[in-house]
């Protein structure tokens, strides 16, 4: 009789251990075996709740606006109207071509204020070799003609979409420093900086045109000596 209780016991902690060696991760819970606990599939689901909720962070971070805008803001200056002084008419035209986008009035303006070849020129001209100084000071004289209007209409241009821009510079200015919700999302500030990058671009080209001026004349200065 004993030894039949041996048997059976040995029997019984042999079929235990192998049914632990062959358990797998999942086990039954409250004895009922239809309810299943399973390790790795929870740890999953703690990593993709913890990864919800840093996304849910960023989200809400990039959400929240800025308050102190205000220490960024500079001063936007608008160039001042030239008033060219016109005493007997040599100027006429002067202070229009300088302050408005004509290019009209740029080249009625330097017609009207340079000095224009008298009727005998063109037959004295017309008798001198090519090099000489006389052809020199015509060669000269042309290129001025062509060039100086428009760099007055430059300049011009310049300071008059100095003054038609000023509304959208400072309509920008003041979206880029509200601190209110309504221009302080993500897309919205992205929005303003590409804003930003536009109005800057179309600076660049304007100042461009002046340069482009700027090395028309100091051409033309060497020229002259």
């Amino acid at each position: 009789m004993k030894l039949t209780l041996t048997n059976r016991r040995k029997w019984l902690v042999g079929a235990g251990a192998a049914v632990l060696l062959t358990a797998t991760p999942s086990f039954a819970l409250f004895g009922i075996g239809d309810i299943v606990f399973d390790p790795t599939s929870y740890g999953s689901l703690v990593s993709q709740l913890i990864t919800l909720q840093g996304q849910y962070n960023m989200l809400k971070n990039n959400l929240i606006h800025f308050s102190l805008k205000q220490q960024w803001q500079t001063t936007l200056r608008v160039l001042e109207n030239v008033n060219v002084a016109n005493m007997f008419g040599e100027t006429a035209g002067m202070s229009i071509a300088l302050n408005s986008n004509s290019r009209i009035a740029s080249s009625t303006a330097w017609k009207a204020a340079t000095i224009i070849m008298n009727g005998s020129a063109p037959s004295y001209l017309v008798t001198q070799a090519l090099g000489n100084a006389r052809m020199s000071q015509l060669a000269l004289i042309e290129t001025s003609d062509a060039v100086s209007p428009d760099c007055l209409a430059a300049v011009g241009q310049y300071r008059g979409d100095r003054s038609n821009n000023s509304t959208a510079n400072s309509s920008l200015l003041s979206e880029q420093f509200d601190t209110s919700d309504n221009t302080n999302s993500e897309v919205q500030q992205l929005n303003l900086l590409n804003a930003a990058e536009a109005q800057k671009a179309a600076e660049m080209q304007s100042q461009g045109t002046l340069q482009a001026c700027l090395a028309s004349q100091m051409t033309l200065a060497v020229l002259s000596n």
